[in-house]
């Protein structure tokens, strides 16, 4: 069974109410049979990921000591075990979710859970992680070329998940890299989601530079001298290790470093300097140019140097120097590598040779091999910031069939774009034709077509021998309908901090919500990562609830008329769907309809009933709430209005909450379209 603690709990709950209960395994995308990515993506992670972070006692010995240490709602409720299988569970839906919307929303969630799942708590990463989306949004179109990171590096970490599910190659590589594991998807899972999901987190410091480039390239001025541009001094304090961390390292490599970059120019020389033919200084010198001296690689600044750089400060101050392991620094040091150190550095990949060196083999550095692959192949659903990149034509969905260690994929167009590409092939018969002077190109479908550049760069850039490649396009029509995008916008939506005070809001009984209010940010970092997601979810829906009654929320000023309190009409219309999405959540989740933490009898000794029968509810994974049979959105509505007064004022308090709290939290107003 793909989680087993949840098993092994549904066994003594049988047990002890004598008859089949649950808890059980969540629906199965596919039944896990299938090699497109979001099947081996998911099945990676039920199937290869079993005993996730478990501890060394089992559900049966916690159940029979009687010290829970398992969270559920509340501390203590389940056995620890479980609660690893239950934010195992939470992982794999957030991925599903986010893989059939490619939302940024979505995407927020895949981060939330790897960071309380790896980290340790995403409160204390939130600003690194929420910069980036709100950098891009808001700054990006100041650009000539730019697309979405965010969403990008999501997708980028399941593709990885799902080349690694596939391609017994790559796992062989990784095994005989970090020697032979019992836990080694394990290990690739925690290691790959940090190289994945944080690669370009240093986008906020390249698109300052990228903007004062773009304003002289409005007017046609080409890159390179001449032009004013940014560079990055007073770093020293920034990499400087302490001597604490200067004592880990040593321990670690057998020598005395004093800057972040030494040991990452480390750790890169003893993978790839035999292979390449450069030595530590070399390396360490081209690192410590990349933020300071731009006109040294063709007046572009690279994010990947602060990608790299800025996550080993926030590993530092969140798992502590001490748990930073040799893994740890290989995620970093492949960040470092996959924008342009490694191709205009080390391999000189556009070099004729003999200055040209070999594609970087997977053998050498496995995480450094998968992220430059799936950084290429992430093409697709990437929103375009630039005012040149918006003119463009890039793929608006991707299929990818991984069967027989290969990866086949066909990049799909929007056919109501099919006008550029016939301009397109207009003007490249002209132009082999003799009439035009420049090749003409369509970013990124012409290099996909032909020759297929996209596919021979791919490979100038890591070694494909053995793994069976193939890149084709084609044209469909759009559909925009499974994205959920709304007329509601903002900068970025502060979910964490909705999810926080929606929580408190009962502790709270109605006063005005203040910003600051350190006693709900720790209640809710006491609650298990499910029902951190449940809040998070709800706020996400808010702008949905909103279209449904004709409102929106932004935070530029239009011509509507504000909202300022919900009306008893649409709170009918919204606090249904607030209990629908409770109930797919939790069906989702694998819960189900009963009552048996209610009816089945308790030893008379027992203090604390409604405690401890909620502390039931949680181990069978069971509530009297749902519906048994088949759930549908017309009966989920339906359910809503059977349930007595007291329960409906669940779903209808928090909306007028929410409204107050949007308002303050994201400094936006909501208005009403009609």
């Amino acid at each position: 069974m793909a989680y087993t603690a949840l098993e092994e709990m549904r066994i003594i709950n049988i047990g002890r109410i004598g008859r089949e209960c649950g808890p059980f395994q969540p629906e199965y995308y596919q039944n896990g049979q299938g090699w497109n990515m979001k099947t081996a993506a998911l099945r990676f992670l039920r199937e290869r990921c079993e005993g996730l972070r478990f501890g060394s006692i089992s559900v049966a010995e916690e159940m029979a000591s009687g010290k829970l240490t398992g969270t559920s709602l509340k501390e203590n409720q389940i056995p620890y075990n479980m609660q690893m299988d239950i934010d195992r569970i939470c992982l794999e839906k957030a991925l599903e979710q986010f893989i059939d919307s490619g939302t940024a929303e979505d995407a927020y969630a895949v981060y939330y859970c790897y960071l309380e799942m790896f980290v340790g708590s995403y409160g204390e990463s939130k600003h690194m992680v929420e910069l980036l989306s709100e950098f891009e949004s808001n700054g990006s179109s100041l650009l000539m070329k730019h697309r979405d990171h965010y969403s990008h590096s999501v997708y980028v970490f399941a593709l990885g998940l799902a080349i690694y599910e596939t391609n017994e190659q790559y796992r062989k590589a990784f095994r005989d890299f970090y020697g032979p594991k019992e836990k080694e998807a394990h290990a690739y899972l925690q290691f790959w989601g940090l190289t994945a999901l944080f690669h370009d987190i240093g986008y906020p410091f390249e698109l300052p530079f990228e903007q004062v480039m773009s304003y002289f390239e409005v007017d046609q001025a080409k890159r390179g001298a001449g032009i004013p541009y940014l560079a990055y001094h007073c770093l020293d304090d920034f990499l400087r290790l302490s001597e604490d961390e200067q004592g880990h390292f040593e321990k670690l490599f057998g020598r005395k470093m004093s800057t972040s970059t030494e040991v990452l120019a480390h750790d890169i020389s003893r993978k790839l300097s035999e292979s390449y033919d450069f030595t530590e200084s070399y390396m360490l010198d081209q690192i410590n140019h990349k933020p300071t001296n731009p006109e040294s690689y063709s007046y572009f600044m690279d994010h990947a140097f602060f990608s790299a750089t800025r996550l080993f400060r926030e590993l530092v101050q969140t798992i502590g120097v001490e748990a930073i392991s040799p893994m740890h620094i290989d995620a970093l040091s492949a960040i470092l590598l996959h924008n342009s150190l490694f191709k205009f550095s080390v391999s000189f990949y556009k070099a004729k040779p003999p200055k040209k060196k070999a594609p970087l083999s997977m053998n050498l550095h496995p995480l450094a091999y998968m992220l430059m692959l799936c950084d290429e192949l992430q093409c697709w659903d990437r929103t375009a910031y630039g005012r040149s990149s918006r003119t463009l034509l890039y793929p608006m969905s991707a299929d990818f069939d991984l069967r027989d260690g290969g990866i086949r994929v066909c990049y799909h167009y929007d056919i109501a774009q099919q006008h550029k590409i016939q301009a397109f092939h207009r003007s490249l018969e002209e132009f082999n034709a003799g009439n035009l002077g420049k090749k003409p190109r369509l970013k990124a479908y012409s290099d996909m077509t032909g020759k297929n550049d996209f596919a021979e760069e791919i490979r100038d850039i890591v070694d494909l021998g053995g793994i069976p490649f193939e890149v084709t396009p084609d044209l469909q029509p759009e559909d925009r309908s499974k994205k959920h995008t709304y007329l509601s916008d903002s900068s970025f939506l502060h979910l964490y901090d909705f999810a926080v005070l929606l929580s408190a809001r009962r502790k709270l009984c109605g006063e005005e919500p203040e910003l600051q209010m350190p006693e709900a940010y720790g209640e809710f970092d006491r609650l298990s990562l499910e029902y951190k997601l449940s809040h998070i979810e709800r706020a996400k829906y808010f702008s949905r609830y909103l279209h449904q009654i004709g409102c929106f929320y932004t935070d530029r000023p239009v011509d509507f008329d504000m909202l300022t309190e919900f009306s008893p009409e649409q709170l009918d219309k919204i606090a249904p769907l607030e209990h629908s999405r409770w109930l797919f959540n939790k069906q989702y989740m694998g819960w189900i309809y009963g009552a048996d933490y209610e009816n089945c009898p308790l030893p008379e000794e027992c203090k604390g009933e409604k405690q401890i029968r909620q502390c039931l509810r949680e181990r069978l994974r069971c509530h009297k709430l749902m519906i048994p049979g088949e759930l549908t959105q017309e009966s989920a509505i339906a359910h809503y209005h059977s349930l007595p007064a007291e329960e409906q004022e669940k779903d209808i308090h928090p909306m007028n909450w929410m409204l107050r709290l949007i308002c303050r939290l994201d400094g936006v107003k909501i208005y009403k379209l009609w």
